[in-house]
């Protein structure tokens, strides 16, 4: 089962100054991408601050965003944890309010073992009918599920692929050898998207595509389409920038690139803090290199 193909965005979730949820700009920011040529809305993963909202905030901006796109593109929910129980609970919430897929992080903090990854995630797909895309991110959590363990849980049938996003190109080259074609690999990373390309992968979930949305989807799709030297052309000219919003931790760099192009969509929530200004600097240079601002 092939999700997407083409360019994911990891939503940013947008804040009034109180830290509500603006809802109003979030729906902007789904009509923005859908007419930027974005193939799939990713809400509430890591870019989208999950980690601090309240499950009724999560499950509402999942349930707001189906609303919104209206079967346009597919809605991916973020939905894991490190608790199997609360992972099976988001999953199944967000399935009740229409999410097309679930993206689900590997156990963070407490982490587990091999054989514990395999127990949490069969739990989890066994309570939805949804398909699900495991998420690879050790670099977060602390646990890399190993290539063999994507192996066992692919012949699962609604676990229909990975969002992998180490940056270890071998990793991800003995994931797409041991599960084939079938299982779908998409780069979580954006500075590796034509690699992940290269040995199968079908796309991207895609912190650039927030800024760069028509560019990111088009790259991907270039290469799909066999103009590889035109998505590589892409893909290096877009590195500074993709450098840039990722100077500090990921979603602090692109909300403010997001601000700086005037969308307003507030700020991060704390722990998450203002980006130094002397990455300020850097990243609105990138910014205006790419041409995205003046």
């Amino acid at each position: 089962m092939e999700l997407f193909r083409g360019s994911g965005v990891a939503i940013v979730t947008p804040f009034n100054d109180d830290f509500t949820i603006n809802y109003d700009k979030l729906g902007e920011l789904i009509e923005y991408h859908i007419s930027n040529g974005t193939d799939a809305i990713i809400i509430c993963g890591t870019t989208g601050e999950a980690s601090i909202l309240t499950d009724e905030e999560q499950v509402s901006c999942v349930e707001y965003t189906v609303k919104k796109v209206n079967k346009r593109i597919p809605v991916i929910a973020g939905a894991g944890s490190n608790d199997t129980k609360h992972a099976v609970k988001l999953a199944k919430d967000c399935e009740n309010v229409g999410a097309d897929a679930l993206l689900l992080v590997t156990p963070y903090y407490n982490k587990t073992t091999q054989r514990g990854l395999i127990n949490h995630y069969t739990i989890i797909a066994e309570n939805v009918n949804i398909p699900i895309i495991l998420y690879n991110v050790p670099g977060r959590t602390g646990l890399k599920i190993a290539p063999e363990t994507c192996y066992e849980l692919s012949k699962i049938k609604n676990i229909i692929g990975l969002k992998e996003a180490s940056g270890d190109m071998s990793y991800a080259i003995k994931v797409a050898n041991l599960c084939g074609p079938d299982f779908t690999l998409y780069s979580g990373n954006d500075d590796v998207v034509l690699p992940i390309l290269s040995i199968g992968g079908k796309g991207v979930i895609s912190v650039l595509a927030n800024v760069a949305p028509k560019e990111t989807h088009d790259m991907v799709m270039d290469f799909l389409n066999g103009d590889i030297e035109k998505a590589r052309d892409m893909q290096v000219k877009a590195l500074p920038l993709i450098n840039a919003l990722f100077c500090e931790v990921n979603p602090i760099p692109v909300k403010a690139a997001l601000n700086m192009l005037g969308f307003g969509v507030g700020k991060c929530q704390l722990p998450l803090y203002d980006m130094e200004e002397c990455h300020l600097k850097s990243l609105e240079k990138e910014l205006k290199d790419f041409g995205l601002l003046k």
